[in-house]
């Protein structure tokens, strides 16, 4: 009579190593951290991210900033890095969230927060406005627009604050009024932009 048959290794799914992405300036310039191997999450790459805290290299220091749709965290642990006083990171999906928890405690970040939960559920309990927000929302949810609206009736925007949004190359981000746009650039099929309120 057969034995039953112990399965082997490659019968086991095993769940996907960490990704990994470089912190690039501050600090932890040089530092890989960890983030979730989740399927349609894409950090900002390095040249954007070169681009991007370049725009905001002398508003960093001492900045209270919000990482909207955190994933990676790359956005918001590259300014903890360059001298942002604080960080709120907002990631729906546990398993990221979790993962960026780790990265701070293995920086001893003591400046970064992690909100596992929906971007709108962080924003109707939010107090008061921050300096700098980064808008990249997953690109096939269409959520710019509602987004920049519930950050406003949310009170997170100030006179000052900059707000960062990442999209793809056509889509069309009409600004609340009074904003002004202070930095655009497209690369490949990405758009960056700056807006001050």
């Amino acid at each position: 009579m057969p034995r039953n048959r112990r399965p082997r290794s490659s019968d086991r799914s095993k769940p996907a190593p960490p990704s990994q992405l470089r912190i690039i300036g501050g600090r932890w310039r040089g530092r890989k951290v960890a983030f979730a191997p989740i399927e349609g999450l894409r950090p900002t790459g390095d040249r954007l991210r070169e681009t991007l805290f370049n725009w905001l290299q002398f508003h960093l220091p001492g900045a209270r900033c919000l990482d909207l749709f955190a994933g990676s965290g790359a956005l918001g642990l590259e300014a903890l890095s360059r001298g942002a006083a604080a960080v709120d990171f907002v990631e729906l999906d546990r398993g990221a969230a979790q993962m960026l928890r780790q990265q701070l405690d293995l920086l001893q970040a003591e400046g970064g927060r992690v909100h596992n939960c929906p971007a709108e559920v962080f924003l109707s309990q939010a107090t008061g406005a921050f300096d700098i927000i980064f808008v990249d929302p997953p690109f096939a949810g269409d959520l710019w627009q509602s987004t920049l609206a519930g950050l406003i009736e949310a009170g997170c925007v100030a006179e000052g604050t900059l707000i960062y949004v990442e999209s793809p190359r056509d889509t069309r981000i009409n600004a609340p009024a009074g904003w002004q746009l202070e930095k655009e650039k497209q690369a490949g099929q990405v758009c960056l932009r700056l807006f001050a309120a």
